[in-house]
């Protein structure tokens, strides 16, 4: 089982070049695999500037768009029209524009509920894996973009909620957030986040330092217990990083 002792923190000096190393891990695990390649994205505003960057032509040429398949970490339960929508974000950025639509792997969100999506996206998981169970050799992602929380929540997985406990299901769903927006989710599990070649985190700005500080305190939060198998990475700025942290 993978440990914190596990996790490499990178400082960058701004949001800037966090996008850039964000980016370059990303086309970094792309190019180790010649076979069918596997990404989860992540939701809210983190992601963005990565997004942004990937579709410049500098990334996007070295992209093996036929074989890169787009899954995301967790979604709110609204339609895909709605702004608050996470996969929305990277299809209107990046993905609609240069991904084949069959390698676009949303959650359903026009279903009766949060759980029948989660029963949905588990079974595409399970489809595109070619299995039911996690098999810790076989890693179901390349690689997982994840952000943390004000409250130390990532996908969609809260403290005190039982999601994070979960070990059986792969994909759950939820029905109060604890921030805002206040809408149902439908997330990822851990165990099934963990089964990744590389976990790697995004975090930046001056508003995100006291949660960063928590986390890399080692505080019993989701955020902490998101490991992946084999590498996990927290890419933060300098504006996030506590003086206390700086130059660890």
């Amino acid at each position: 089982m993978t440990s914190r002792d596990h996790r490499g923190v990178i400082t960058v000096a701004d949001p800037a070049a966090l996008a850039t190393t964000a980016a370059d891990r990303l086309m970094t695990r792309i190019e180790a695999n010649s076979g069918r390649i596997a990404i989860c994205l992540a939701g809210g505003s983190s992601p963005k500037r990565l997004y942004q960057l990937l579709a410049t032509p500098a990334y996007r040429s070295r992209i093996p768009w036929h074989r890169v398949h787009w899954f995301i970490g967790d979604e709110r339960f609204v339609l895909t029209d709605n702004p608050l929508n996470n996969m929305a974000m990277a299809r209107k950025i990046l993905l609609d524009e240069w991904a084949p639509p069959s390698n676009v792997h949303a959650i359903a969100t026009d279903t009766a509920g949060p759980d029948e999506s989660a029963r949905r996206y588990a079974d595409e998981l399970k489809s595109f894996y070619g299995a039911a169970l996690l098999d810790s050799a076989k890693p179901l992602f390349d690689l997982v973009l994840m952000g943390v929380g004000p409250d130390g929540h990532t996908a969609s997985l809260f403290p005190g909620d039982p999601a994070v406990n979960e070990t059986e299901r792969w994909v759950v769903g939820v029905a109060k957030a604890h921030v805002e927006p206040f809408v149902p989710r439908v997330t990822l599990t851990l165990p099934v986040l963990a089964s990744c070649r590389e976990m790697l985190f995004e975090v930046s700005g001056a508003e995100k330092r006291a949660i960063l500080t928590r986390v890399l305190g080692g505080e019993n939060l989701p955020a902490n217990r998101a490991l992946s198998s084999f590498e996990t990475i927290w890419l933060v700025d300098r504006a996030a990083l506590a003086e206390n942290f700086r130059g660890k």
